[in-house]
């Protein structure tokens, strides 16, 4: 088993061409992005909301504990060091995923002479749709619908060109976007302009101003809004991620700190990359609602936009409610911008709107002599063990050293494919933890060699016997010394940050390699060479033989 580990961590380093592990802040430099917070009413933000932003960036950008990432205060303003990070790497960290769910209330083309746009079509199955009516939402507790970046005017509902408008819903068919409007809605549906991309729809309930805010919005693809801040206690005009639509949205319905998780995966049916998204019971309770009240409305008020940052990532048909607490977003992702979004939203929305004030690169603290003058102590530590594991146990003691010798190099595989897959970064302190771990796997091997030992003094059992008997008296001992170990460096990591943390992290990975090593590879090793004559007759150069026995029992008495 522990060769098929080897070789599968073998593998994986050379397919994804990870010989060398990533280097942390201090060996290898990163970037330092300063981000100033932004609030409505542009007063100095509470400290309580600048301290949870601090730690929701942490979690974002350091979550495992492993990246060597550093985020603190400074003043109003927060620094942010990301090791190795460009600068549109460390931008897409730290985005404000600010994420509301908000009802459409109305929609129109974002350009001022728009191509002609799909009609509304009747709410009803996925299937009986006509191309480029709005996807319905699955009765399964999902929203689903088509991808943003693969031309949303082609997929969601708008009103029909100029000249072919629709009629007017009544008040009794379109009952509004909220159960509280605005103190400034309109009670009754207006009649704008016959070239007004809101012409024949619904504006009831519609802040006048928020009408304006409509009208007056530009969109682009590369300019659609998106970082914008939206007060989701108002009324909210947004163009989509495209920068081909706009919409006149409600109240935020609910809240991305209703959220409690987010995973990016792959729809089963279509392939397409969806981040799925769990909410808390309020939010569950919120979603449903919001999905039961708009599902009997017309379009486009039976559509659920999904806003982040300010900016419409999709607008799925809701044709009936969805209880359970789960939904699902898709909006043209790939893996990769599917999995950033499930990070920046698992790890919740921030309390403050922030603006990237600097982006500076920064170089490394401490540099290559350091690491070259780690490594360096690291190998004189495991030169200086195995020199010992010779001289005191003689033969014995070159299973000792090649149990050192596998330790070392699932280590260094494990950090490897770590440093590939898991965003860990090699720096001093992880350095630090891996050198000290020498001692703890080389005890190990030491409990079951002294046990063994004091099995065969005397000649009261055969190595083989020995080895068995000794085996079972001491991976009790080595067990619950490494649980000891572990469970410290567990502590550490949870309660501490930065270098620490990664000081607790390699230090509990070696405890668990230690583990690993002596049960799937020493304790064979050793039940292997007691078959042989060398060992099992005591030759002298064995480490067994009768006279350095006798030699270390005389000693024990001496010192009882």
């Amino acid at each position: 088993m522990l060769l098929a580990i080897i070789l599968a961590m073998g593998a994986a380093t050379i397919l994804q061409k990870a010989f060398i592990p990533k280097f942390g802040l201090d060996l290898a430099g990163g970037t330092t992005v300063t981000l100033s917070p932004e609030t409505l009413d542009k007063k100095a933000p509470p400290e309580e909301s600048l301290n949870r932003a601090v730690n929701i960036i942490r979690d974002r950008v350091n979550g495992t504990g492993i990246s060597d990432a550093q985020v603190a205060k400074s003043g109003s303003n927060i620094l942010i060091q990301i090791p190795g990070a460009g600068q549109e790497q460390a931008e897409k960290l730290v985005t404000t995923a600010e994420l509301r769910f908000r009802q459409v209330l109305a929609i129109g083309p974002a350009q001022d002479t728009p191509a002609p746009l799909p009609s509304a079509a009747p709410s009803g199955s996925p299937a009986a749709s006509p191309a480029g009516s709005p996807p319905a939402a699955s009765s399964e507790p999902s929203a689903s619908a088509s991808p943003a970046g693969r031309a949303l005017s082609k997929a969601l509902t708008a009103p029909s060109p100029s000249g072919t408008a629709q009629p007017e819903p009544s008040a009794s068919a379109s009952p509004g976007a909220s159960t509280e409007p605005s103190p400034l809605a309109t009670s009754r549906a207006t009649t704008p302009p016959a070239d007004d991309p809101l012409a024949g729809q619904d504006l009831s309930g519609i802040d006048p101003a928020v009408l304006q805010q409509f009208r007056d919005l530009k969109c682009s693809a590369t300019n659609f809004g998106q970082g914008n801040q939206d007060d989701p206690d108002k009324q909210y005009a947004a163009c989509d991620t495209s920068g081909q639509i706009k919409y006149i949205l409600d109240k935020a319905a609910v809240r991305g700190t209703e959220l409690a998780d987010a995973s990016a995966g792959t729809d089963p049916t279509t392939g397409e990359w969806i981040v799925q998204v769990d909410f808390k019971s309020a939010g569950a309770t919120q979603f449903a609602d919001i999905t039961r009240r708009i599902t009997t409305l017309p379009q486009p008020r039976n559509q659920l936009a999904t806003v982040l940052d300010g900016a419409v990532i999709v607008a799925p048909t809701i044709n009936e409610a969805i209880p359970g607490g789960r939904a699902r977003i898709s909006g043209g992702f790939t893996q990769v911008t599917a999995s950033d979004l499930a990070d920046q939203l698992k790890y919740g929305a921030l309390p403050l709107k922030f603006n990237t004030s600097s982006v500076v690169s920064v170089s490394s603290t401490l540099g290559a002599d350091q690491l070259r003058g780690g490594l360096i102590s690291g190998a004189i530590g495991l030169v200086i063990v195995m020199l010992y594991l010779l001289l005191y146990y003689r033969g014995l003691g070159l299973v000792g050293i090649a149990s050192l010798g596998v330790a070392t190099i699932v280590t260094y595989l494990s950090v490897a494919v770590l440093s590939e897959n898991a965003g860990f970064r090699l720096s001093l302190p992880h350095i630090i933890g891996l050198v000290v771990s020498i001692g703890i796997t080389a005890d190990s091997f030491i409990v079951f060699f002294e046990r063994m030992r004091d099995e065969m003094k005397e000649g009261r059992r055969s190595m083989r016997a020995a080895v068995e008997v000794a085996w079972r008296r001491a991976r009790r001992t080595i067990l619950v010394a490494d649980a000891v170990m572990f469970i410290a460096a567990v502590v550490l990591y949870f309660l501490a940050v930065g270098d620490v943390a990664g000081f607790a992290f390699a230090m509990g990975l070696t405890t668990v390699i230690d583990v690993v090593v002596v049960f799937l590879f020493t304790k064979p090793l050793m039940s292997l060479v007691a078959r042989t004559t060398f060992f099992s007759k005591g030759h002298k150069l064995s480490g067994l033989d009768a006279e350095r026995m006798a030699r270390s029992e005389s000693q024990t008495m001496q010192e009882a």
